[in-house]
């Protein structure tokens, strides 16, 4: 089956895209649940929020329909799906988009604000190497006030479990193949009808030129994070949720 997206307005992709992800994470709406719970909980309702990585702006969509004060600044470097983010928020007054590389060392000057209450980012940042990620942690505080908050939602395996974790993939697999039967558009499906659409096709052709079929990153456990981050002199890191393969760490300046 193929998806009716082509030619379809700006919510069609978002919906498209949101549905291609959580053929892989079927609890992709928890995570962002308990992210603008934690949000609220440690910086109130009405936060400044800075979408790292934000693709299609699927964080922002949550937090503005949640929470009618905030304001977002989405930043990506991807040109489709940032395409799809700034058709699908046309003219809301609320939120604005950046393209930026977060590799560039200066990539927080293009930022429209000097701090945000809080910076959420998931399933996004495992393009990055180690090397990369931590240098980034360490311009993290450098965009966050005193007592702001930053959320990473991402995949952090355990290398340690190795049963467990065969055991979880091979049922995991399962149930994405039985999706898959019934229609679900994975990952490259949904990119080739992306480069179908003339809106995308430009934009997308241009994505691949950046970062090729799948950037070349590094998916540490949790551990690691929470080492990274209080290196980069968070006062307090912990994980705050967990899938079998996904953790969410929460870092308090």
């Amino acid at each position: 089956m193929t998806e009716t997206v082509v030619g379809g307005d700006w919510q069609t992709w978002q919906d498209s895209w949101d549905r291609q992800q959580e053929w892989y994470m079927p609890d992709r709406e928890e995570r962002f649940r308990v992210m603008l719970d934690m949000v609220e909980a440690l910086v109130g309702p009405e936060p400044r929020v800075l979408d790292l990585a934000c693709g299609t702006g699927s964080i922002s969509d949550r937090l503005l329909k949640r929470f009618p004060k905030a304001e977002s600044v989405g930043v990506d470097l991807d040109p489709a799906l940032l395409a799809i983010a700034e058709g699908h928020f046309a003219g809301e007054r609320r939120i604005r988009f950046v393209r930026a590389d977060l590799k560039d060392p200066q990539w927080a000057a293009k930022l429209p604000y000097d701090s945000f209450d809080a910076v959420l980012t998931a399933t996004a940042l495992h393009w990055l190497r180690t090397a990369e990620l931590h240098t980034l942690y360490g311009q993290l505080p450098g965009v966050l006030r005193d007592g702001g908050v930053f959320l990473n939602a991402d995949h952090m395996p355990d290398e340690a479990t190795p049963r467990i974790n065969a055991a979880e993939r091979e049922f995991r697999h399962a149930h994405m193949a039985r999706a898959k039967e019934a229609g679900a558009v994975d990952w490259a499906e949904w990119w080739r009808l992306a480069a179908t659409d003339p809106r995308l096709a430009g934009p997308t052709a241009e994505r691949f030129a950046i970062y090729g079929e799948h950037a070349d990153g590094e998916t540490p456990a949790v551990q690691w994070h929470v080492g990274a981050l209080r290196d980069a002199g968070f006062a307090e890191v912990r994980p705050v949720w967990a899938s079998p393969t996904d953790s969410m760490v929460l870092a308090l300046k």
